[in-house]
């Protein structure tokens, strides 16, 4: 259990201010993360890694020399916004390029892309490895839709001891590629974490099982299996890693045994041996092993073993010297850390980017009052996702990370917010500008999926016709299609569309049929809650559920409850 806290709103950004008081000699904080404070004279490519706090020595804790350039931290286990991404990537490029990288989950995955996309328009020139490790997560024909866990480890400090070698980016971005092809993770808990501010963690393991497959943002395994001792853990773990080895796999490998919070050095070092022993039995050599705690998930009592497949090159980058706050290896602290050495800027590039407020233009009298209805839904709704937060997360925490109401309050406080504090814009404005701070301040794979709904939903109400109900309409369905664009989610993928596309399709008929309004509102809402209901027989295709689909099962999707819940209050609302 997390214990010593204030605010559990404020866990994240109060950690990392402390951290950076902590190791002020070695980063520094700006909006978004922090970045290394010493940087050699001259352009040296940016390796910027990120994702979702609760993980540390992950992701802060790895920049320095040798390692990552900078570090973007979102709320716990919830992947960054865009503009954090962006803020943080503009205050460590030096010239020669950054390159992003950073676990293969879908919130992480539209963030950081979007901050890529800003970045190139402004003329950088910007790369992005996915760590895609976790052998449970995915088959091996299918690594692309594998997350990352431990692996991230192996992948930065390749990517961090090319760039600090000098390597242009393309060859940064080729060996961090090569290293993520070459490296496989395997985990397993033995008990849950437990948020910040809760008192039951996210999952429970059976007294006398273990949980194999387990993900890191406090998602549960893919089987539960008998616990054992180490030596029967060492085996099982290494020999499934072993049969999923690269074809070019050679002979030398990295190692890793990883804690994820509450195992204790001891214990891992048992664990170690027994690796150790059934590596050494297949003919391996083992290359620098590392045993500790590298990326953790809060107070999980698990661990992790990850093999690197060497081959010269990346055992080189391996082998090379590293200091950042929690991690060391050979002598780099003297001339790295020199009080001579230039510091690193602390000052984002201005930019109109993720987060800025979008400035008003001449606003109609339709378009403020439409504002103005917006603004009063808003709040209407920030009070149901306040009600529901911990139930959200509840049901997310089964075959997720349990962040969901979490991530949907934070959005919602930080939309109102930003609306209440431009009076006089349109609605068009008002909701662009609620788009970008739900973004910023959720992060999150919905974070990234309201922002893009409620920017088209903007649009569509700037532009709607006289008619009420027909804007109505067209509200919904551009709220559709921005999201689908993004997500790519279909129907049946068991996301928050399997809501949404039955209330547009029903709110979209029953105004054609001349129902007024409030009633066809209504009735569009209880078509939502009877979907999300009803997903709890779907297996999810997409997001960080779905190598757990079969848990999942019996279960409704957090997105399409939220959704559910925003509908109803809606058609209260507007009564």
């Amino acid at each position: 259990m997390t214990r010593l806290f204030n605010n559990p709103d404020d866990f994240t950004s109060e950690a990392l201010k402390g951290f950076a008081r902590v190791h002020a000699d070695a980063v520094e904080l700006v909006d978004g993360g922090v970045v290394r404070r010493h940087r050699p004279d001259g352009p040296r490519v940016a390796v910027v890694i990120g994702g979702g706090s609760g993980h540390y020595p992950a992701f802060a804790g790895v920049v320095g020399p040798g390692l990552a350039t900078a570090a973007v931290c979102g709320q716990v286990f919830t992947s960054p916004s865009a503009g954090q991404a962006y803020r943080v990537a503009a205050a460590a490029e030096s010239g020669a390029g950054v390159l992003f990288s950073f676990g293969n989950y879908a919130g992480d995955v539209l963030h950081f892309a979007a901050a890529e996309e800003k970045l190139r328009a402004e003329g950088h020139d910007v790369r992005t490895v996915l760590v895609t490790d976790d052998i449970a997560s995915a088959p091996l024909g299918e690594m692309e839709k594998r997350r990352g866990i431990a692996g991230d480890f192996a992948v930065f400090k390749v990517a961090g001891a090319a760039a600090e070698r000098g390597f242009s980016l393309d060859d940064v971005e080729r060996v961090a590629r090569e290293a993520n092809r070459r490296t496989r993770s395997l985990g397993v808990a033995f008990s849950g974490c437990t948020f910040p501010g809760s008192d039951k963690p996210l999952f429970t393991v059976p007294e006398g099982q273990m949980s194999i497959g387990l993900g890191i943002h406090g998602e549960p395994g893919i089987d539960e299996v008998p616990m054992t001792g180490a030596a029967e853990l060492a085996k099982l773990l290494v020999s499934r890693l072993l049969d999923d080895a690269p074809d070019d796999r050679g002979s030398r490998v990295a190692v890793m045994v990883n804690g994820l919070g509450t195992v204790k050095y001891e214990e891992l070092f048992v664990l170690y041996s027994g690796v150790a022993d059934e590596l050494e039995a297949a003919g391996l050599t083992i290359v620098e092993p590392e045993c500790g705690e590298l990326v953790t998930s809060l107070d999980m009592a698990g661990v992790s073993v990850t093999l690197v497949w060497l081959d010269d090159e990346i055992e080189q980058l391996w082998r090379d010297p590293a200091w950042s706050p929690a991690y060391r290896k050979g002598d780099t602290r003297s001339a790295a850390f020199s009080r001579d050495a230039p510091r690193a800027s602390t000052e984002s590039r201005p930019s109109e980017g993720a987060g800025a407020a979008v400035a008003p233009d001449d606003v109609s009298p339709a378009s403020a009052a439409r504002a103005a209805l917006a603004l009063r839904l808003m709040v209407a709704v920030r009070e149901t996702l306040h009600e529901n937060r911990d139930e959200l997360g509840r049901i997310d925490a089964i075959a997720g990370d349990g962040d969901h109401g979490a991530g949907m309050v934070h959005g919602i406080d930080a939309a109102v917010r930003s609306a209440r504090d431009a009076p006089g814009v349109g609605v068009r404005e008002l909701l662009a500008n609620a788009g970008d701070a739900w973004s910023d301040e959720a992060g999150g794979t919905s974070g990234a999926l309201w922002a893009a709904a409620l920017q088209a939903m903007g649009e569509a109400a700037e532009n709607g016709s006289d008619s009420d109900e027909e804007t109505a309409v067209a509200v919904a369905r551009a709220a559709l299609d921005g999201i689908q664009r993004l997500g790519k989610a279909q129907p049946g993928d068991k996301t928050m569309i399997d809501s949404l596309v039955p209330y547009v399709d029903t709110l979209s008929d029953e105004i054609a049929a001349g129902v007024s309004l409030d009633a066809a509102l209504q009735t569009a809402a209880s078509a939502a809650t009877r979907a999300a209901v009803e997903t709890a027989r779907l297996r999810p295709a997409l997001g960080r559920a779905r190598p757990l689909a079969e848990k999942s099962l019996g279960h409704p999707d957090a997105g399409a409850t939220s959704l559910a819940l925003i509908a109803e209050r809606i058609a209260t609302e507007i009564s």
